[in-house]
């Protein structure tokens, strides 16, 4: 079996899906197949994939030509995916519905497709999080981000001057990249406030010494199975933004990382709450790439609005990306071996991981979102009616 590493070729991505540790991981039977220059950007040079044990391949249309497998980071563009061998099987961040061109080629080609994103969190899955795993940088690096462009120290100085107090840093979200900033906020020194629609993650926010924010307003049903925050009615939204702008006025630092799966950032902080911050606080919204938490950011750009300077970054994960594709490559080969049994693919489509994060099996779509955006007409099969209850057995002393 042959597993291919092609070289990404997204905007800003500079992170690559497998590192030079990770290919001798993979055992006996298993070929790595290293388009030219993959690892690069991320720091790794072919010469350390060949010691590691792979073969370098040329160009991306040579290693698609011949490779069973494909482990990619980004999706794949529709040339990309026309490349992919007919059969084979592809793992990476998927995005099927928004990339529904390239999925197209995917059915045509009868691909088995996986997509990072998907797979279930659970226990056993956890060394497979890649969501979780690059959201924890994204939280790091939005921090320093704050840090470096708020005219103002994060840390308490008490100096022969006098004492400078500490920046307030109000984080929304309290998802993993939520904490990672609450952790990283606070070893920096700064006073530290979160907020998240999920009252369940309180003791999480307090556990890493920040103040929980709550609304005065009860938020039921806030999580979904996925332990995700779900979208709200319009009256809570409209409580929620109030409460929030009144909250982000005394802030210097205001970093925000909410987001609802297969669907439009929410909306936390309006138009209104960024004038009444004070000028030279900061905005960081890590939710940019889903357009963004705060009303006028501008996703992949730093605008000054009202005196306020928002960031609307995009793939934060790959600006530190030696370590993010260390990460990454430990996911996505945890996945990958999970379905590998002596050298071969034996993948068992009962498996829930595997069953989670499968959309296309040979082609034929069973990710019911991709399904629909394939074919608008589909309608999903009734789940199966429970069997009948049995009869209670008779009363004691009763006649047969």
């Amino acid at each position: 079996m042959i597993v291919g590493v092609p070289k990404e070729t997204a905007a800003l991505e500079k992170r690559v899906s497998v590192v030079p540790e990770t290919v001798t991981k993979f055992g006996s039977g298993v070929s790595v197949l290293v388009e030219k220059g993959a690892g690069e950007a991320a720091g790794f040079t072919d010469a350390e994939y060949t010691a590691a044990g792979a073969k370098i391949a040329p160009d991306a249309e040579s290693l698609y030509s011949q490779a069973d497998v494909i482990l990619k980071v980004a999706t794949f563009t529709p040339e990309e995916a026309s490349w992919v061998k007919e059969g084979a099987v592809t793992i990476s961040f998927l995005q099927p519905v928004a990339n529904i061109e390239a999925i197209k080629k995917l059915v045509s080609r009868k691909v088995t497709v996986f997509a990072m994103e998907l797979i279930p969190r659970i226990s056993r899955a956890q060394p497979m999080d890649a969501l979780s795993s690059q959201a924890n940088i994204a939280g790091y690096k939005a921090v320093l981000l704050a840090a470096d462009t708020v005219p103002k120290l994060f840390p308490l100085m008490m100096t022969a001057a006098g004492t400078i107090s500490p920046a307030k840093v109000f984080i929304l979200g309290a998802g993993v990249a939520g904490l990672q900033a609450i952790a990283t906020a606070k070893r920096l020194g700064a006073l530290v406030e979160a907020y998240d629609v999920r009252p369940v993650v309180k003791e999480q926010v307090m556990s890493l010494g920040a103040k929980f924010a709550e609304m005065p307003v009860e938020a039921k049903d806030a999580q979904d199975s996925g332990g995700y925050a779900k979208a709200m009615g319009e009256e809570f939204t409209r409580k929620q933004q109030e409460f929030l702008a009144q909250r982000a006025k005394g802030m210097d630092v205001v970093i925000t990382t909410a987001l609802i799966p297969n669907a439009r950032a929410p909306i936390l902080i309006t138009e209104d709450a960024v004038k009444g911050m004070h000028p030279g606080s900061v905005i960081v919204d890590i939710a940019a790439e889903a357009k963004g938490n705060c009303a006028v950011t501008e996703p992949g750009k730093t605008v000054v609005k009202y005196g306020v300077t928002i960031h609307g970054p995009l793939n934060l994960p790959a600006t530190m990306a030696p370590e993010a594709s260390r990460l990454y490559s430990r996911n996505i080969s945890g996945l990958l071996l999970l379905m590998v049994k002596e050298g071969k693919l034996a993948i068992d489509t009962k498996d829930d991981v595997v069953k989670g994060s499968m959309v296309l099996n040979a082609g034929d779509p069973v990710h019911v979102g991709t399904h629909k955006a394939l074919d608008p007409s589909w309608v999903p099969p009734a789940p199966p009616a429970p069997p009948p209850a049995a009869a209670p057995p008779p009363a004691a002393g009763a006649k047969k």
